[in-house]
């Protein structure tokens, strides 16, 4: 495969991520609204329930749609769930330290968003999908 066509791909792959990860931000965002409406939860649960709700959905399409991928799930869940073993009491953490200190829990959901979109690509990328990229019905389908 040529270069240009390399980076081509590479570029349609970082938009469609980014795109279906729009949506993961949707089910993350109003889930954690809803529990933040609703209950008296403290921040890194409410973080807790709605990232767990925001994976399993942004996993589920950009494994078919964006890296095409017909690798084992139950490892591949594995692999994504070595990523939120350290990302999620991280950023509950830090989440409690920042609330604590006074910072609004949306401002403090977003740029947990925001970290967790950059990360979440490059360790789907490189650990989770890597060796598998179109390798599904879709791909074959393409090809």
């Amino acid at each position: 495969m040529s270069e240009d066509k390399n980076s081509r791909e590479a570029l349609k792959q970082a938009v469609k991520f980014t795109l279906l990860s729009v949506s993961a931000a949707g089910i993350e965002a109003l889930s954690f609204v809803a529990l933040n409406s609703l209950t008296a939860l403290p921040y890194d649960v409410k973080h807790v329930i709605s990232v767990v709700l925001s994976v399993l959905w942004n996993f589920t399409l950009n494994r078919r749609y964006t890296f095409k991928s017909a690798n084992n799930v139950p490892i591949a869940m594995l692999k994504v769930g070595l990523f939120y073993a350290a990302f999620i009491p991280l950023t509950a953490w830090l989440g409690q330290l920042a609330a604590g200190a006074g910072i609004n829990e949306y401002i403090i959901k977003i740029v947990t968003m925001l970290l967790n979109f950059v990360g979440e690509f490059l360790w789907w990328k490189f650990v989770v999908f890597r060796g598998s990229e179109n390798t599904n019905e879709l791909a074959k389908k393409k090809a």
